[in-house]
Parts: structure tokens; C-alpha cells; sequence
């Protein structure tokens, strides 16, 4: 290192740095202009877009505070940075040490001076834009801040409500990381500017200082230890979420140890910061050196060893006694965190007394019991719907419908454009010629042709309706899918959809994307980096450009601050347009004592639905939980984003539906903080489970929509379902049910099965089906066929008090893979049959059930018949059965035979009635 100074001291500097100074600065204002450049055009183009859209306020406030926090805290630390290299440079040259051994080899302080003296701006200025730009991004922290909302809710142990940790916290622990970096920065580079201008030397016997430069350091040193005392104190409240104890949160180790070191530490380190002070006039470092090994000390010792030492030694022998306050703290705030605190808790009996008769009564029940799986399904559509390869269907969703006066549960796909698969990627197709989707596939989900495929009631382009539901505006310019723009009202025709051997063209007649004009044609050329948008003949005044068409993207931009359901869904509106609907969150990390989930949240409401119109890309957020404190401080903070939910058309408001991911996560914590009893929770005496996907051992069920009747209501509603089974074992402890139809939308129950009784769960059922032997003779037969077989999930269908199962089998060729509905698997109690239909499976289940015999009032149905005819229609029934038993035990010879012994039989009977049946 001394070499390298020393061969440095020997360069001819000012003649080197005066012809850096002749290109440099050049270069620098050019990258400058470059950047300022590049930045601006997509912030100006995007200014345009959410004027477009509406939000120029959303856009303003953003943009506004992030300004403000770039110009406070960039002048914050370039006044730091400047000011302390300023005092530097203005250090009295006789306060310079007498140099009595050149030991790095520097040139002396006044060549270096006027070269140092140059840099001291431009330095500050980067390290204070980098400063600035790092603050600006916190703007949602700093308006958190700004605007909190109550909880009415205090933390156990500091007392504080818990609006302190979910809105001032975050913040105030990023300026207290914001301010040590820029202390610590400050202090390196002005002890490096003090070599240089030799207030600090190195010799052979150390560190020297210059009194001007150890006044200078020791001010700065005892600035960050000052801080750093108020990080300590902060640090108080990070333990509301210390891991260290059996649940999340502050644990008896916590309270009893870590806490009170800190307080300790917050008032060393103050000590040691008045100690640096006092060092100014002190030349000797004793006082300061024993004050900062007390404090590391202190910090070792009451953090990391004596912690250590009362958790191994009082807290784990006597874990469940110490550590019960925190457990209840522990389940208490989580359940509140995720909105568990507001299930209703009913008891299930699971009786298995279901008769055809209650079958008959659930019509509406079982006819609306899915049996189209969105997988297979989605694999249907594609090779009977997609009609061309540059449409594709992205997933299916399930919905209900009032249609003809039913209430019936459907599944509908949009029919998207996929730029991946245009014939041709040229300029223009991708955004002028090829711009938007085109019509849904819409059917029930219960019915099937003879051939095993979807009833359709929307399907074909354009859209054919079997009169039940029609579409008035079927275009999709804004979808899951979607280029990152296109020009619509242009001269070139936009292809509508295609008609056999010809196509038909369309220009767009809404009210979707940003006016171009001939200098927004180059801005928005300059943002695309395309030059083909400047020369184009086809764009012209008037034409409109659509930037953000990917819905879940579309509406981050407007808020980022929310978390977004991952699937979309689709609705079509009374007038027959299309509209989108997401669902929205608020979540935080900093809900004291909350079980993460994920490692991540561990709070989480869906307070908001958001409306994108597919056609016209106009965006609405509506509020749902406006009890939510977080929805109410983002209220606050953008006036003009929210609306009440009453305010979304009733057409749409009737689709809004409970979200599938909020109930998976609320039913994973659930599955734990059910139990609310200490002890039970700390020895895990009744943890849940989620069975798992048919097939897929490892991953868990995902909850399911149905229309049902729940026990004690009058009428069938939207509910999405979901069962829990006990730890380690397979029966059916419980299920959840969430509902969707007002007035009752949000509610969660939860049915708990009787704890002396076994009820069959999921997997225990998908056993007895795999053990069935006629099951799997006849699934091993098709698979030897060319095909494979798809099993659909086991679905849990309450009817009554009673639990039904029920699974749907596709079977799809290996080759060209069209999924078609060839059987229908139901349970019941000990019964198990596998037929055609829906309908055959139930009776073939529930006639050997009790109960189901002929009114008291009715004639025998054979009372008429002669006795010898009845004698072969009872042996033709007993070779029947006979061969469907042989059949169930694997015996193909002895069912082959008794087909025969039918089949004579059956020929016999025929002679004796003439022919006829």
C-alpha cells in the first residue's frame, strides 16, 4: 500500500487532472442529459396514460412525494456530506502536522488542495442523489406515516395501539438506517479527506490527529452513537416479532432479558456519545476506550450470552408454564391478523341417514355439483373453441348466473389474443392489425353431451348463444394476455375475427388509450425505441395508443400499494359487455405478535374489488372491508381512487365472490389457531391439515366453489368450500365454508365433525375408490387403450348433515389430448358406485340405502306381471349382478360367463312376451 502512495506522489497530478477536466466534464453532463432524457419521456408518457385513465391525481400524489422526499433527504445529506468535507478543506493549514516521515508518499496538502477542492461538489451532489433517489422510493412509508388510522387496538406489552407499528414503525426504522449510512459515510470520507490534507498521519507509531481533525471525527463519532442509542430504543419494538420463543412475537426470554439490555444499551450508548464529546478536550483515550468495551460488553453479554443462558436454563424446563401469556398473545393477534377472530363455529353431526328423497329436495344442490375440473377442461376448450392458433383460452373461472330463472354455476373462458402464436410477427400485426381477443366459452358445470364434452351456452366466433346469456360488445382489448401496446383509430383495419376463409375488420369505438398527437408520435416512438410509430402512415391524429392492456399490470400501476389476487376473473354485464373483476389486498409485515405467513405478511384483508372494463380498459376500485384500517389510511391519503361498494352496478355486484387465495391462507393459520387453548396449542394436540390434491401428495387441496344449501338455511348460495383433516391422520375433522351472496358475503364458518365418530375424509375415500375392483379393472382397461385417464378432484358436497363425495374421470387420448367426461365416481357412507352420469351414480348409491321404496298407495309394479315372466326377470337380475360382482373381483372368465347365461336368459324372455320389452 505505501509503495502505491508513493509511486502516486510521484505523478505529475495537476498536468493529469487538467486534461481529465478537458473531457470529463463534458462527458458527464452528456450522461447527465442522457439520463434526465430517459427517465422523463416514460414519466411524461405515463403521465398522459393516467390522465386517460383518470387517476392524474393518483399519478400527482405519487409523483409529488416523491420529490419532496428526494429533495429533503438529497438536502439533508448533500448539506452533511458538503458541510463536513467543507470543514475539512477549511481546516487551518497550521493545524497541519509537522510531517516527520512521509510514510504513504503523498503529495503535500497545498498540490492536492485546488484538485480536492474540484471534487468536493461534484461528490456530494452523487452521493446525494443516490440519497434522494434510495428516499424517494419510500414514498408509501412516509405517507403511512403521514396518515395513520387507529386500531383501536393496543400491543400487550409496550402498550401501544397497534396503528404505531403498522404506519409510524416502518418508517421511523428506515430513518434511522438512512441516517447512520449517511453519518458513517460522512465520517469514512472525511477521515480519508484529513490523510489527505495530512490532519491525520500514519506513522510508525500509529494514527496521529491534528486537534482540528480529531475535534471533527470525535463530533461525528459521537452523532452516530447517538443515533444509534435511538436504534436501540426502536429495537424494543422489533421484539413483538422475535422468532426466539415456541410462537412468533415477544417471548419470556424477551421480556425478562433482551428487553432490558436494550434499555441499558440505549443509555451506554448516549453515555458514550457525551464521552466522545468530553474526549475533545482529553488526550488521553482512557475514558472513552472503558466506555465503549462497557457498552460491547454490555451488548455481548445481555444479548446474545445471558439470553442464551435463562432460555436454556429456566424458559425450556419450564417452557408451557413461562411461555403461556405469550402463547395467548400469540393466538389472540393472529387470529385478528388474518380474520380468524370472526368465524362462526358450528357443529356438524355427519349423519349418514341421506335418502333419495333428500337428494330430490337439494335438486338445485346437486345439479350445480362441478364435474368439469378448470384442467381438463381448459385442454377441451383449446381444441374445440380456439378456432385459430393465435387465440388461447389462459384459464377457466367459475361463476354464477341467473339464467332463466335458475341460479346455476357455470364456467366461462375468455377467448384471448396470444401474441406468442400471430402467424407473422411483423411491426404491424403485433400492434396494428392484431389488437384485441374475441368473445367467451361459457357453459354449466354439470352437463355433458353423449360424446363426453361441454354443454356449451357461448361458444363459436362470432358469439352463438343458446339464448340463456348474450354478448353485445365480445372484443377483449384488455385481458390476462397482451402486448406492451398497440394503435387503435388508425388507417389500417384492426382484425375482428375471423370468418371461414375471409376476415372480418373492425375499428376501435371506445374510450380506451392515450390520444396521439404528432409529438406525442415521437415520445412515445422514443419510449418504444421503435422508429417505425414516427413514420408511420397508418398513425395519425386521432389514433389512440394503449399502453398497460395486461390487466394485473394495468391496475399495479394505478396502486402498487395493494397485493393482487393472481386470477382474474370475468363477468358479463346485464347489456352484454365484459368486464373484469380482481381482487385486492391490504397486507403488512408489522402486526405485532401474528404468525407469518409465507415468511412474509401476517396481516391480510381483501378490502378492495377492482372493475377493468375489457373493452373500453376503465378502471373502478370499490371498497369491501371498510373496517379495514390500512383501506382507511389509503382512503385518506388518494380521495379520488375508492368508491363504496354499493356504488358498483348490481349487475356486476352480484359476481363479486369470496377469493379463493384468502381462503387458502386464512384455512392454513386456521388449521393451527383453531385451538385457543394454551396447552392444547403447545403441545399440538389438534392440528389440521388440508388434504391433498387428488394424485398430488404434496400439494394441498385448493378450496372450491359450489352452490348449496348450508344446514339451517332456507336457500342455496355461493360457497367456497374447503375440509381439514387432523395431523398424521386421514379422516375429515372439519370444513370451512365461505359465502359470497349478499347479505351474508365475507362470513366464514366452520363445521366441526363429531370428535367419538370417524367421518371418511378425501383421502380415506380416494383409497376405497383405488381398492374398488371394478374401478380399477375398468381404469386399467382404458389406460391399456392408447389413453390415460384424467381423475378430477374429490369434491366434499354437505347435503343436509350428511357429507357426499363425488369425482369426475376424463379420458383423453395420448396424442391430441381432448379430455372428455366418461365417469362419474360417488360415495356415500360404505357405497361407492362408478356410472355414466351424475344422476346414474346417485341412484344406483342411494337404492341400496334404506327408505327408497314405492308410495304405501301405489301398486306393486309386478303385481300384474305372470309369475313365470317375473321368474326370468329375477334370474336375468341375478346373472347381472352375479357378473357385476365376478367383474369387481378381477374374474373376467366367470363375468364373460355369466354375460352369456344373461344373454340366453334375456332371449328367452323376449320369446315369451312376443318381442316386446
Amino acid at each position: 500500500m505505501r509503495a502505491i502512495f508513493r509511486r502516486l506522489g510521484r505523478l505529475k497530478i495537476p498536468q493529469k487532472l487538467g486534461r481529465m477536466r478537458s473531457w470529463l466534464l463534458p462527458v458527464f453532463f452528456l450522461v447527465a442529459l442522457l439520463v434526465i432524457v430517459s427517465q422523463t419521456i416514460p414519466l411524461y408518457t405515463d403521465w398522459l396514460w393516467f390522465d386517460s385513465v383518470g387517476f392524474s391525481s393518483i399519478f400527482l400524489t405519487i409523483l409529488l412525494t416523491q420529490i419532496l422526499l428526494g429533495l429533503i433527504f438529497g438536502g439533508i445529506c448533500f448539506t452533511t456530506l458538503y458541510l463536513n468535507l467543507s470543514l475539512v478543506h477549511r481546516s487551518p493549514a497550521t493545524d497541519v502536522l509537522v510531517e516527520l516521515e512521509d510514510h504513504l508518499g503523498l503529495p503535500s496538502r497545498f498540490v492536492l488542495e485546488p484538485y480536492i477542492k474540484r471534487f468536493l461538489l461534484p461528490v456530494a451532489l452523487v452521493l446525494s442523489l443516490l440519497a434522494a433517489v434510495q428516499a424517494a422510493a419510500e414514498w408509501e412509508l412516509a405517507l403511512r406515516f403521514l396518515y395513520p388510522t387507529p386500531f383501536q387496538i393496543q400491543d400487550p406489552l409496550l402498550h401501544k395501539d397497534l396503528s404505531f407499528f403498522i404506519f409510524r414503525f416502518p418508517f421511523l426504522n428506515f430513518l434511522y438506517l438512512w441516517g447512520m449510512i449517511i453519518l458513517v459515510v460522512s465520517n469514512l470520507l472525511v477521515a480519508l479527506a484529513y490523510i489527505l490534507y495530512r490532519g491525520i498521519q500514519i506513522t510508525r507509531q500509529g494514527l496521529r490527529f491534528s486537534f482540528w481533525a480529531r475535534t471533527h471525527i470525535l463530533v461525528l463519532i459521537s452523532a452516530i452513537l447517538f443515533l444509534k442509542a435511538w436504534g436501540y430504543h426502536l429495537s424494543t419494538y422489533d421484539l413483538l416479532y422475535s422468532p426466539r420463543g415456541v410462537v412468533f412475537g415477544a417471548s419470556y426470554t424477551d421480556l425478562f432479558a433482551t428487553l432490558p439490555a436494550l434499555r441499558i444499551l440505549t443509555v451506554l450508548v448516549f453515555i458514550c456519545g457525551l464521552l466522545c464529546l468530553a474526549q475533545i478536550w482529553r488526550q488521553r483515550l482512557t475514558l472513552l476506550f472503558g466506555g465503549l468495551v462497557t457498552l460491547a460488553a454490555v451488548a455481548v453479554i445481555g444479548q446474545m450470552i445471558y439470553p442464551n443462558i435463562l432460555q436454556r436454563v429456566r424458559v425450556i424446563p419450564n417452557e408451557l408454564d413461562l411461555e403461556s401469556p405469550y402463547i395467548i398473545y400469540n393466538i389472540r393477534f393472529t387470529r385478528a391478523a388474518y380474520g380468524l377472530d370472526r368465524i362462526e363455529e358450528v357443529e356438524f353431526p355427519a349423519e349418514e341417514n341421506l335418502r333419495m328423497a333428500d337428494i330430490r329436495k337439494n335438486e338445485l344442490t346437486v345439479n350445480n355439483i362441478r364435474l368439469w375440473d378448470p384442467r381438463p377442461l381448459l385442454a377441451t376448450f383449446a381444441q374445440l373453441q380456439e378456432i385459430r392458433t393465435y387465440y388461447k383460452f389462459v384459464d377457466v373461472d367459475v361463476d354464477r348466473y341467473r339464467l332463466n330463472g335458475r341460479y346455476e354455476q357455470v364456467m366461462l373462458s375468455p377467448r384471448e389474443l396470444s401474441y406468442d402464436h400471430l402467424p407473422s410477427r411483423v411491426w404491424i400485426n403485433e400492434h396494428l392489425t392484431f389488437t384485441h381477443g374475441y368473445g367467451v366459452v361459457l357453459g354449466p358445470v354439470n352437463r355433458v353431451t353423449p360424446e363426453g364434452l361441454p354443454v356449451l351456452y357461448l361458444k363459436n366466433i362470432p358469439p352463438v348463444s343458446d339464448g340463456t346469456l348474450s354478448i353485445n360488445r365480445p372484443e377483449i382489448y384488455y385481458g390476462e394476455l397482451g402486448n406492451e401496446y398497440v394503435f387503435v383509430k388508425t388507417k389500417s383495419k384492426e382484425l375482428d375475427y375471423p370468418a371461414g376463409d375471409k376476415n372480418v375488420y373492425t375499428t376501435y369505438q371506445g374510450r380506451g388509450g392515450v390520444p396521439v398527437t404528432p409529438l406525442r408520435k415521437a415520445l412515445f416512438a422514443a419510449r418504444f425505441g421503435t422508429i417505425r410509430i414516427l413514420f408511420s402512415h397508418d398513425i395519425v391524429p386521432g389514433s389512440r395508443v394503449m399502453l398497460y392492456r395486461q390487466i394485473s399490470e394495468r391496475v399495479r400501476k394505478v396502486a402498487p400499494f395493494l397485493r393482487y389476487e393472481p386470477d382474474p376473473y370475468l363477468v358479463i354485464g346485464q347489456d352484454g359487455r365484459l368486464f373484469w373483476i380482481i381482487d385486492a389486498y391490504t397486507v403488512s409485515d408489522k402486526y405485532p405478535y401474528s404468525e407469518p405467513f409465507g415468511g412474509a405478511e401476517n396481516y391480510i384483508r381483501n378490502s378492495v374489488k377492482v372493475m377493468v372494463d375489457a373493452y373500453h380498459g376503465s378502471m373502478s376500485f370499490y371498497i369491501s372491508d371498510p373496517s379495514d384500517p390500512l383501506i382507511q389510511t389509503y382512503a385518506r391519503i388518494f380521495p379520488t381512487l375508492f368508491q363504496p361498494l354499493e356504488a358498483m352496478p348490481p349487475d356486476l355486484r352480484v359476481h363479486i365472490r369470496y377469493p379463493e387465495g384468502l381462503l387458502a391462507i386464512q384455512a392454513r393459520m386456521y388449521a393451527t389457531y383453531h385451538m385457543r387453548d394454551p396447552q392444547v396449542f403447545y403441545n399440538k394436540e389438534d392440528v389440521w391439515n388440508i388434504p391433498p390434491r387428488t394424485g398430488r401428495r404434496d400439494v394441498p387441496m385448493e378450496p372450491y366453489y359450489i352452490i348449496m344449501k348450508l344446514p339451517e338455511e332456507k336457500t342455496e348460495e355461493f360457497i367456497l368450500l374447503i375440509p381439514f383433516t387432523p395431523a398424521r391422520k386421514d379422516n375429515m375433522s372439519a370444513w370451512m365454508a365461505a359465502r359470497s351472496d349478499p347479505p351474508h358475503y365475507g362470513k366464514l364458518i366452520v363445521y366441526n365433525m363429531p370428535k367419538q365418530k370417524l367421518v371418511f375424509g378425501p383421502r380415506q375415500i380416494e383409497a376405497r375408490l383405488n381398492q374398488d375392483a371394478f374401478i380399477s379393472q375398468q381404469l386399467s382397461l382404458w389406460g391399456q387403450r392408447g389413453s390415460h385417464v384424467i381423475h378430477g378432484p374429490l369434491l366434499v358436497i354437505p347435503i343436509e348433515t350428511s357429507l357426499l363425495y363425488v369425482q369426475p374421470l376424463y379420458l383423453a387420448a395420448e396424442e391430441q389430448s381432448l379430455p372428455e367426461l366418461k365417469r362419474v365416481i360417488v360415495a356415500y357412507g360404505n357405497q361407492i358406485s362408478m356410472e355414466e352420469t351424475l344422476d346414474q351414480a346417485l341412484t344406483k348409491v342411494f337404492a341400496k340405502t334404506v327408505g327408497i321404496s314405492p308410495p304405501a298407495s301405489a301398486a306393486p309394479p309386478t303385481a300384474s306381471i305372470p309369475s313365470s315372466i317375473r321368474g326370468l326377470i329375477v334370474k336375468a337380475l341375478e346373472h347381472f349382478q352375479k357378473g357385476q360382482q365376478l367383474l369387481r373381483q378381477g374374474n373376467l372368465a366367470g363375468y364373460a360367463e355369466e354375460q352369456k347365461r344373461l344373454e340366453e336368459t334375456l332371449k328367452v324372455l323376449q320369446t315369451k312376451t312376443g318381442g316386446n320389452p
